[in-house]
């Protein structure tokens, strides 16, 4: 069984200061399903500020998040995703450090790595170490995918120059961040046990906990780096279903049309879809019925999420050119050439050749970074 950094910090014990801040949330969790909030205390740690990413401490909201207290606790939240989206010098100074203990999964735009880097930069102004307690990267760490975002591009779902699908853990962005934005923090990385980079969330007996309200199973985190890709335009990505991530539409979409553009693709492979009717119950057209197809995995090993988003949306811009708003796609992609190539029409083969130059140059420039093999 895989252990991650929690569960090893708690082994050892080592000294993290008087005074901790813990960026958590509803995934901060032990083996034995624990919260660390409560481990961290039960240890001997002593706790005396929280922090909440987007969707809150518990993982539950899908809007602005306020600054709280614990109820259990009694314990201030201050939010990370409101008015400011980094720790202020006032709540830091009243800590000899801060820990951050968060389930990512793999993808640039999921924004908790970009709360990770922020409290960084936080931490280097006020003179305070920064701990990670390292959790595997459910998608494997192994697999690489997308153009890189481009350095003028950076925001919030792009924090810094990854491609789409990072294959790191957080604990190994974090040493990334530290030296190519020079970051100069005393950051301190307690790693998993056990973890191999090919290894996916499901072969390391760990429980699977929605990391957001949206992020229900294995397969949607697999997917969200090529379907979620698409998700500032005007096409439903299956939020306000059952399965979002796993279907995709629109009212203007011919589901049989899509479905059988898509399944002649070769970016396709390891996937097929079905078209499918469906009235999403909030975002995008809530209320209004699409069509559109379902993504059903038939071999996640052959599965290329970023190819598979790269063929969606150049189906989408060859079949519904007056439809689709192509054009609000470059905030996640973040990456002008790419945009532009996906305007004007490019197979999807270009995009690829492309999207792979910069995969190799990340390659090399992750490698001091890793922690596993």
């Amino acid at each position: 069984m895989v252990l991650n950094g929690i569960d090893r910090l708690l082994r050892t014990r080592p000294p993290l200061g008087e005074r901790i801040g813990l960026i958590t949330n509803h995934t901060g969790l032990t083996a034995d399903l624990k919260p660390t909030i409560d481990a961290l205390r039960e240890a001997g740690y002593r706790l005396v500020a929280l922090f909440s990413p987007e969707h809150g401490i518990r993982g539950q909201l899908d809007e602005t998040v306020p600054d709280s207290v614990d109820e259990r606790t009694g314990l201030p939240i201050y939010s990370l995703y409101g008015e400011r989206k980094k720790p202020t010098q006032a709540q830091l100074a009243a800590l000899d450090a801060l820990v951050f203990d968060i389930q990512d999964i793999g993808t640039r735009f999921y924004t908790y790595i970009s709360t990770m880097g922020l409290a960084m930069e936080a931490c280097a102004e006020a003179g305070i170490p920064f701990y990670v307690l390292d959790r595997v990267n459910p998608i494997n760490g192994v697999d690489v995918e997308g153009a890189l975002a481009d350095a003028d591009r950076l925001s919030f779902t792009a924090y810094h120059t990854l491609p789409l699908r990072h294959g790191m853990t957080v604990g190994e962005l974090a040493k990334l961040f530290q030296a190519e934005r020079n970051l100069k923090v005393e950051l301190t990385v307690i790693p998993c046990e056990g973890w191999r980079r090919a290894m996916w969330l499901d072969e390391c007996g760990l429980y699977w906990v929605n990391p957001s309200p949206n992020m229900r199973r294995l397969q949607q985190a697999l997917l969200y780096p090529g379907v979620g890709l698409w998700e500032g335009t005007n096409l439903s990505v299956g939020r306000g279903t059952d399965t979002p991530f796993e279907i995709v539409g629109a009212p203007w979409i011919n589901g049989r049309t899509l479905a059988g553009m898509l399944n002649e693709l070769p970016t396709s492979a390891g996937a097929r879809f079905v078209p499918v009717v469906f009235t999403p119950t909030a975002s995008v057209y809530k209320g209004v019925a699409c069509e559109g197809v379902a993504i059903v995995i038939t071999d996640r090993a052959r599965l290329k999420p970023v190819s598979l988003g790269v063929g969606l949306g150049y189906a989408l811009r060859k079949l519904y050119p007056q439809h689709w708003e192509a054009h609000k796609a470059l905030g996640l992609l973040a990456n002008r050439e790419v945009h532009t190539m996906l305007m004007d029409g490019a197979e999807p083969e270009r995009i690829l050749q492309r999207m792979e130059r910069d995969v190799r140059a990340f390659l090399i420039r992750r490698e001091p970074f890793l922690l596993y093999a």
